[in-house]
């Protein structure tokens, strides 16, 4: 625990994030640092009741297909893909990916999460082609591939930022996962992925794309090789593009999991659940133009998922009807959407379901009535 002279400057920090002044970077080393989240979450708890509905925590079905687990970037910290001649390597046929959507609309979903590897040998028409086919045939919200996916497609299919973007939107791309973006900090980025995309062009995929009216989603993953330092400054980061280019809906992070990639052997960082409460409560106080921060309890378990929702976070993401790059780490947690909606009400909050662009779905009401009210999205 803090002495009561650090107490004294992180009460003034929280008194002007309670105020609603901006935080600066050494106002969030200095909270995550200071070991007391018995206030820093409280803050961030108050943070989050001024921004979204207090009573209501919100949760989204959608499915997680990984449409390859090919890849030629080697990230240390990975265990899911694979080179393109190994025996494991995949990449799905459309008739599977197509089945797994309308088992997906079955199960009232309303997003497609569609992620894979950089693989060298698809093109840009290969995606094209996939996106018209599933916008032809199914009402689902496409949630797809990552900056890095983006610039990679770009590259091998010798088009510019613009004209992936631009082309991939005309097939049917609604909006863009936060994923690929693990730290936001070069030095880091350069020992745990080299062969990926630098801190800014991550972040320049994501401001051409809020640029031309796509929304996204903010990610981060700590744990490798960085410290406190460098996760506010990837937060400094995703602040600055949201000023400029504001497109953002929401942020997640989740510690490395370290059942399946090395992260440099035992040199990664060790970090336990007050960790990642800390590190969820100092992000919902620095990223004031952030509205929604979802609960990463597919990383953290379900114990202090549910408790995240204490320390700023408003959604508990998906119920995850499939999840394969999070398992080959070794960590595996699911619940269906009955089971979501009874932990959100055992916090005496409202479930309800959202889509991808934080629209009600449905409402449910409090556990004994027996009844739900369902609003149709927009």
């Amino acid at each position: 625990m803090a002495t009561t002279a650090p107490n004294r400057t992180i009460q003034e920090i929280i008194d002007r994030a309670d105020a609603g002044e901006r935080l600066t970077e050494a106002d969030a080393v200095t909270l995550c640092e200071s070991g007391d989240l018995e206030a820093v979450g409280a803050a961030a708890r108050r943070a989050r009741e001024r921004r979204t509905p207090a009573d209501e925590v919100t949760f989204i079905i959608d499915r997680n297909v990984n449409y390859t687990n090919v890849c030629v970037t080697d990230c240390d910290f990975c265990a899911f893909y694979r080179h393109p001649r190994s025996d494991e390597a995949y990449t799905l046929p459309k008739h599977v990916i197509f089945r797994k959507i309308e088992e997906t609309l079955e199960l009232g979903g309303t997003a497609l999460l569609l992620q894979g590897g950089h693989h060298p040998n698809l093109r840009i028409e290969w995606y094209e082609d996939l996106f018209q086919d599933i916008k032809r045939r199914y009402p689902i919200h496409l949630h797809a591939l990552s900056p890095s996916e983006v610039l990679h497609i770009g590259k091998y299919s010798k088009l510019t930022l613009e004209e992936t973007l631009d082309r991939l939107i005309a097939a049917g791309l609604d909006s863009i996962p936060g994923g690929g973006a693990e730290i936001l900090v070069d030095p880091i980025r350069e020992v745990i992925a080299p062969r990926k995309t630098t801190s800014a062009e991550w972040l320049g995929v994501m401001r051409a794309a809020h640029l031309k009216g796509l929304s996204s989603s903010a990610t981060m993953m700590y744990g490798t090789i960085d410290g406190w330092a460098d996760r506010v400054e990837h937060l400094r980061r995703l602040r600055e593009v949201q000023d400029e280019a504001p497109g953002f809906r929401a942020f997640v992070c989740w510690s490395y999991q370290d059942g399946g990639g090395s992260a440099r052997g035992d040199n990664h960082v060790e970090t336990g659940p007050d960790d990642y409460l800390m590190m969820i409560a100092v992000s919902r106080l620095y990223l004031d133009n952030f509205d929604h921060f979802q609960s990463s309890w597919v990383t953290q378990g379900l114990e202090v998922g549910i408790r995240a929702l204490d320390f700023g976070c408003d959604d508990m993401g998906s119920i995850m009807i499939e999840e394969n790059v999070v398992r080959s780490a070794g960590t595996e947690f699911c619940v269906g959407t009955e089971e979501m909606v009874e932990l959100i009400e055992a916090t005496g909050k409202r479930a309800v379901q959202r889509d991808t662009a934080y629209r009600t779905v449905k409402r449910f009401e409090p556990a004994g009535t027996g009844v739900w009210h369902q609003e149709l999205t927009a």
